[in-house]
């Protein structure tokens, strides 16, 4: 199906959902909390050039808008989530947090990486209560607001564990409960299921679209996985590569509460193969076939 017909048809499944039309109305109404304008991008290489990582990106998020990162590898995906933590500075333009200029790492802005970054010397209660601890909270009030955290996470029974008892999942829960407890307007994921197994993965997708659900929080989540994005997303950002630019944003129809038995409905699908032609799409030209020496026997093709 060519990419044109496959976009009209995404558009016929909003049109045909009520609900699905209704939610992205509700969407387009409530206020940007994120906006990216004209943000570029470039590192400097040693032979004294330079090399464009992202170029030009323009897009915003709403209030409580769960929004996917997609693109090919080494399209900028994590140098992105970096510039709206704060983490490093554009070469041009700006990201703006509810109108204000991001300038630097700050509560306002939650973030969680694939890696298991909590302190393996602290407690599960002891990670959720630093940033806390660091923002000022009195000892007290901060474990009594992380223990509420836990709860969320369905992890208040291993509060006096340590990171090295806890499985993966787990660990990525704990995570998620340490970013949310200083109450960020956005919360940042960089693949952060990306390491488990797909079973824990499976879970844990299901735990966050939870959590969300009962949290004043807008998410940005990268992920190279599509089924991922289609299943959490409400739109879904495909980037370029070389160098990353916004090749379109998707509003997902699929609708919600969404399930695992979604991943087989019509709607699902079309999204998926929108986004693969996006991403991969199909080989033009003999020049972008790799140059691979025929190291077997001839008549013995497995194709």
């Amino acid at each position: 199906m060519s990419a044109p017909a496959v976009t009209t048809e995404l558009a016929d499944y909003r049109r045909q959902s009520p609900a699905v039309a209704e939610r992205f109305q509700k969407l387009r109404e409530r206020p940007v909390v994120l906006e990216v304008r004209d943000l570029t991008r470039t590192f400097a290489t040693r032979q004294g050039g330079e090399t464009v990582a992202l170029r030009s990106l323009n897009f915003c998020a709403h209030r409580r808008e769960f929004m996917c990162l997609i693109g090919p590898s080494g399209c900028g995906k994590s140098t992105l989530i970096r510039l709206l933590a704060g983490l490093d500075e554009p070469t041009s333009g700006q990201v703006l947090l509810d109108g204000q200029p991001v300038s630097g790492p700050c509560p306002d802005r939650g973030m969680v990486f694939q890696g298991y970054t909590l302190f393996p010397w602290r407690t599960v209660l002891g990670n959720v209560m630093f940033g806390l601890e660091m923002g000022g909270m009195e000892s007290g009030r901060a474990k009594s607001e992380a223990l509420q955290w836990l709860d969320l996470v369905n992890l208040t029974k291993f509060k006096d564990a340590y990171p090295a008892q806890l499985s993966g999942g787990m660990k990525q829960r704990v995570a998620i409960a340490r970013a949310l407890a200083t109450n960020p307007r956005i919360l940042l994921m960089d693949e952060p299921f990306g390491a488990l197994d797909a079973q824990t993965r499976a879970q844990m997708q299901s735990y966050l679209l939870q959590i969300w659900r009962n949290v004043d929080v807008t998410i940005v989540f990268i992920t190279h996985d599509l089924d991922e994005a289609i299943y959490l997303a409400d739109r879904i950002l495909v980037l370029k590569a070389h160098p990353g630019e916004v090749q379109e944003l998707i509003e997902v129809p699929v609708p919600r509460p969404r399930g695992p038995a979604q991943f087989a409905t019509p709607e699902f699908l079309a999204t998926r193969r929108r986004i693969d032609e996006l991403i991969h799409p199909p080989l033009e030209s003999a020049g972008e076939k790799l140059p691979i020496v025929r190291l077997t026997v001839v008549g013995d093709d497995v194709e």
